[in-house]
């Protein structure tokens, strides 16, 4: 005798048909929401007008103008040279970087149903930071350098945070309890090398530690590209997979989502994304908790969309970047250091609203 289903099918349901079954069900796309697709437009000509201007300041002054006509390879010499060569690749890091941690927040965000969720949260920029002190504090990097050592402690820390969460399949509230433990530890270890290296080991990696644009060249631009183009459509791709997740494990079964697999194949992305963008900027903090949140509320959508919310994560690290190198006259900050400050408010409205919702604990 077959055993039951957990979730009967749509038609079994008393006075529900399977249109409506999975009417409940987002939409595949934002695409046909004008709201939608206006911030996204708003959010794009924005985040374009604070790129030229981040490559405009520096010691040679260049107009707005004169950035745009060398972006599309007209102007001076000497401009061409200060834009494309010079001053570019801090612009596109920062720009790729964001939108890597707004879709990656995005992407844990809306897996788990927590809006507090997001690579911060769960260890896998501790992870990152943990393997590049360890390289410095102990001398030994195997000729890897800081970017792929950075890259390869994200993803470590991603799939171990995913085995310890494994019981019988991964839920996203395991994986956020998990993350939680596996973020300590790896701080802790952190904490323990920086303590145990000497003055400039210790500035080496603090330096790194807090996230930062500074001497970024097209080394760096060129594989955060290049795993942006494949990361990026992925995500997108697994859209509606992804919002199915927020009606719980048992309805997104029912409606024929393998859940375990789409769970991990969408932290795999999620971790490669955090992952490329941490190697080629550093563990640039709360970008990938805030931008979500951002573009959620912009567009007025139940969940955080992808594109929107890559939009906002490049517009927060460029103004931040900006910020960090305008606010003290001769001295250039780092990025993570604003990010940091304008998160922490943030994080604390984000607790604040949900202990009000009752979802707090």
């Amino acid at each position: 005798m077959a055993s039951p289903s957990p979730v009967p099918p749509a038609a079994a349901l008393p006075g529900t048909s399977r249109r409506t079954f999975r009417s409940a069900v987002p939409p595949v796309s934002g695409v046909l929401r004008p709201r939608l697709v206006a911030v996204c437009a708003a959010l794009a000509a924005v985040t374009f007008l604070v790129f030229c201007w981040g490559v405009s300041i520096g010691d040679y002054p260049i107009g707005l103008t004169s950035v745009v006509q060398a972006l599309a390879g007209h102007g001076d010499p000497g401009t061409l040279l200060v834009v494309r060569e010079l001053r570019l690749p801090r612009a596109l890091v920062g720009l790729l970087a964001g939108v890597a941690f707004g879709v990656s927040g995005s992407i844990f965000q809306t897996m788990t149903r927590n809006p507090l969720a997001s690579p911060d949260m769960i260890g896998l920029t501790q992870g990152a930071g943990t393997a590049v002190v360890a390289s410095i504090v102990l001398g030994w990097d195997g000729g890897l350098g800081p970017q792929t050592l950075g890259l390869l402690g994200a993803l470590g820390t991603g799939l171990l945070v995913y085995l310890l969460a494994w019981s019988r399949g991964a839920t996203g509230y395991r994986i956020i309890l998990v993350g939680i433990g596996v973020s300590w530890m790896c701080t802790s270890a952190t904490d323990y090398l920086v303590a145990k290296g000497g003055r400039f080991q210790a500035q080496a990696a603090l330096g790194w530690l807090v996230g930062n644009l500074n001497g970024r060249d097209w080394d760096q631009v060129a594989p955060l590209a290049l795993a942006m183009a494949v990361l990026v459509p992925l995500a997108l791709t697994l859209g509606r997979l992804t919002r199915t997740l927020q009606l719980g494990d048992d309805v997104a079964a029912g409606l024929g989502t393998p859940v375990q697999q789409v769970r991990f194949t969408l932290l795999l992305t999620g971790v490669g994304l955090v992952a490329f963008g941490t190697a080629a900027a550093g563990p640039v903090a709360f970008v990938a908790l805030a931008a979500p949140q951002i573009a959620q509320r912009l567009a007025g959508t139940s969940w955080p969309p992808p594109v929107a919310s890559g939009l906002a994560g490049a517009l927060v690290v460029l103004s931040s970047d900006l910020a960090a190198r305008e606010l003290i006259s001769g001295t250039e900050l780092p990025v993570g250091i604003v990010t940091g400050v304008l998160g922490a408010p943030i994080l604390l409205w984000l607790l604040i609203r949900a202990d009000r919702a009752g979802s707090g604990g």
